[in-house]
């Protein structure tokens, strides 16, 4: 029995010669518009971060669950001069329409986090929709703002979501940094998830019922501002115009 030794370029070369041979074959066998689409296919992404000139980050509240310390959040914004993005879930707003009322009042954005807060992955076109339109519905009802933003519950989307999201109209957010004070971190251990690696065109993920949320709050809202970092909504970070979201969910302008 003979062996064969083949050395690593070799291998790589092989590789490679097999890879074009079958693309040939597929441009042989498909028809072009088909090959195309496959070649062509891009993964849709929401805006995680913003490629800004502007030194500013913008400070977001996902609200699904509890209020009791959400007036004291809205105390400390007032305090330091912010306004920020709060995303709204039905089930919360029905719970709590004074409150939603009162974020309203106090000027800050509103965005949209779905009416039940499912896997959106796990919907079909129409169920999104109806998530949505209900979601919107409320939100205008309860406070007479009008969203144009939406966040993904436990940030889960796909193609699918995200197209229809946009095709709806809205602006599908994530996040850059994750404070993890659903998690219940101490004050200190949230600052420092939040503060280490912030920069300019950041967003942040916050809680409104966090248990030690506004007790870290101030600490880091005077700290982005003696670093020159504005805090803004996250729809004032955001880029008009011609611009484009990247592999890495940025949006940059093209």
């Amino acid at each position: 029995m003979r062996i064969i030794i083949i050395s690593k370029a070799t291998l790589k070369q092989i590789l490679a010669l097999i890879g074009l041979m079958l693309l040939v074959l597929a441009a042989l066998l498909w028809p072009g518009h088909i090959l195309e689409d496959v070649i062509a296919e891009e993964r849709l992404l929401p805006v995680y971060e913003v490629a800004t000139d502007q030194q500013a980050v913008a400070v977001s509240f996902d609200a699904s669950w509890g209020a009791e310390r959400t007036a004291s959040i809205l105390d400390i914004l007032d305090e330091y001069g912010v306004k920020s993005t709060f995303f709204l879930v039905n089930i919360w707003v029905e719970d709590y329409p004074e409150m939603a009322r009162e974020i309203a009042f106090r000027g800050h954005e509103i965005g949209l986090h779905s009416v039940s807060h499912p896997h959106f992955t796990q919907l079909s076109e129409e169920q999104i929709r109806k998530e949505l339109d209900g979601n919107y519905d409320l939100i205008w009802q309860t406070t007479g703002y009008s969203p144009r933003l939406f966040r993904p519950p436990y940030g889960d989307y796909n193609n699918k979501v995200v197209g229809v999201v946009n095709a709806e109209g809205y602006d599908c957010i994530q996040w850059s940094v994750d404070s993890l004070d659903w998690q219940d971190l101490s004050a200190e251990e949230i600052c420092s998830r939040v503060l280490k690696d912030i920069h300019a065109g950041d967003i942040v993920l916050f809680h409104n019922n966090g248990l030690h949320t506004a007790e870290a709050l101030p600490r880091i809202l005077a700290e982005l501002q003696a670093r020159g970092l504005a805090v803004v909504p996250v729809s004032e970070l955001l880029l008009t115009g011609d611009c484009y979201i990247d592999v890495n969910g940025i949006q940059r302008r093209k």
